[in-house]
């Protein structure tokens, strides 16, 4: 197996078309299907199943692309690193982010980084912790934020701060006129919250069983605007940090109310493999994220205490 064989099958492997990855790549795709063609003589086995729709991994393909995904991004970084040596920064970098951050803050880092480093290509994936933790260690991404304990993680791990929780309801629930509630009397109504292998779930949970309460979940949603739409339809309540609802609350679709100490709180983690160094274009990416954190809590626009 050669390294171009590799990156090309990484490539169709991602975008799941061989058109798309020609245009990625910039290669012909004659030329990128022999180069899968010749991968597949060589270990003996088919990598895709070919259909209308696209490239489809089969089980040997998924093993293949587990074991070298990470080793095809280190080359590329590797590579990244040397030709932006003494010039402007280049390179690409995949941030993944939980979608209560990913609202607060995508969008505003995606413009920094286009006006400071317009040679660094990110990739912005949104996905629970659970699934981001697992893409890290196949090295299938370059940084994410988390949030829960980190300690057990087996990845670099670096604190942005503690970020509260409130309790979110529905229009004219009474959270906003009440401005507080105690957590027991939360906890005892329908909730509406994603499932249990996420991070916010099991905050809530340790919480709950802290003080011998028996959460009642009636509806679980592992999209965060399918969560918030079903509190907004009178579902149940949730619970949610208040900068990822803020322009519903300002809308009036949604309510929310502190909740009484001690309240829970979740810890925020920046978070980047162990196995390999991070390149260049990571490094950047990580301080303008942390820069960018900064930047909203001191608008006013993320009520976190930083680390």
């Amino acid at each position: 197996m050669d390294f171009r064989q590799l990156r090309t099958f990484s490539c169709v492997a991602e975008l799941g078309s061989l058109s798309k990855a020609s245009d990625t790549l910039r290669v012909a795709q004659p030329a990128l299907s022999r180069q899968i063609k010749l991968l597949e003589h060589e270990l003996r086995i088919e990598l895709f199943t070919r259909n209308g729709r696209g490239m489809v991994l089969t089980e040997a393909g998924r093993l293949l692309l587990a074991r070298t995904s990470g080793i095809v991004r280190q080359i590329d970084q590797i590579r990244d690193d040397i030709q932006s040596a003494g010039g402007a920064p280049s390179g690409r970098v995949v941030l993944g982010l939980v979608p209560t951050v990913s609202c607060v803050l995508s969008a505003r880092l995606a413009r920094r980084t286009v006006e400071r480093y317009p040679g660094i290509s990110l990739r912005i994936v949104e996905s629970y912790s659970g699934h981001l933790v697992e893409w890290l260690h196949r090295g299938e991404m370059d940084l994410a934020i988390l949030y829960g304990r980190s300690a057990d993680l087996h990845l670099n791990v670096q604190s942005l701060g503690r970020d509260n929780i409130v309790a979110v309801g529905p229009r004219g629930c009474g959270l906003k006129p009440k401005k507080q509630v105690d957590f027991g009397w939360l906890m005892r109504q329908r909730l509406v919250l994603p499932s249990h292998s996420h991070g916010l779930r099991a905050l809530l949970e340790h919480a709950a069983a802290k003080k011998k309460i028996d959460l009642d979940v009636k509806l679980e949603a592992d999209s965060f605007r399918v969560l918030t739409s079903l509190v907004e339809e009178g579902l149940g309540y949730t619970l949610l940090p208040p900068s990822s609802v803020r322009a519903e609350v300002a809308e009036g679709r949604l309510e929310t109310a502190a909740i009484a100490r001690p309240a829970p709180r979740r810890e925020l983690t920046l978070a980047s493999p162990v196995e390999h160094p991070g390149s260049n274009a990571m490094t950047l990416i990580a301080k303008l994220l942390r820069d960018e954190v900064a930047a909203l809590r001191a608008e006013g626009l993320w009520d976190i205490q930083l680390a």
